[in-house]
């Protein structure tokens, strides 16, 4: 159980330091701002559309390493699928970090978050840009985190 801990550790690590997808998206259709103001982190969650399939995505932003791994994390679980596949996908991912009854095998590499359930105040780091994507996909423009 340690080594996977460790491994788990490591990935959050990395995708905190080399974030993935992170840069704007000047072509976006969609934009949304979330911010967790209880912490002040931030991010701008940038879509770019083809009917209703996510064909890019990208972030840009600043939080703790939980938050900004998890965006990295999302936008590459998230790209080529459509929006109802991202919010089914959001809502998985909400049940592993909040502690419900959830698949982890079925999250893929995103049960590295598994752990974040046993620290309740690290829930919105691991979700803020999960409700920035879906206050994106629907044309809300911005959210808080209070």
């Amino acid at each position: 159980m340690a080594d996977l801990k460790a491994l788990y550790q490591e990935v959050i690590l990395d995708h905190s330091k080399n974030p993935r997808n992170f840069h704007s998206l000047p072509d976006a259709d969609r934009t949304a701002v979330g911010r967790n103001p209880l912490c002040g982190d931030q991010f701008t969650v940038y879509l770019r559309m083809d009917g209703d399939t996510i064909v890019d995505i990208g972030f840009e932003g600043q939080g703790c390493a939980i938050s900004k791994s998890s965006a990295s994390m999302m936008t590459q679980a998230v790209k080529g699928k459509t929006g109802v596949e991202a919010e089914g996908l959001f809502d998985r991912f909400h049940e592993l970090v909040t502690g419900k009854p959830a698949e982890p095998e079925a999250l893929g590499k995103l049960a590295v978050f598994s752990g974040v359930s046993e620290f309740p105040i690290r829930v919105k780091c691991a979700s803020l840009a999960w409700h920035t994507l879906k206050a994106a996909l629907e044309a809300k423009g911005a959210i808080s985190m209070e």
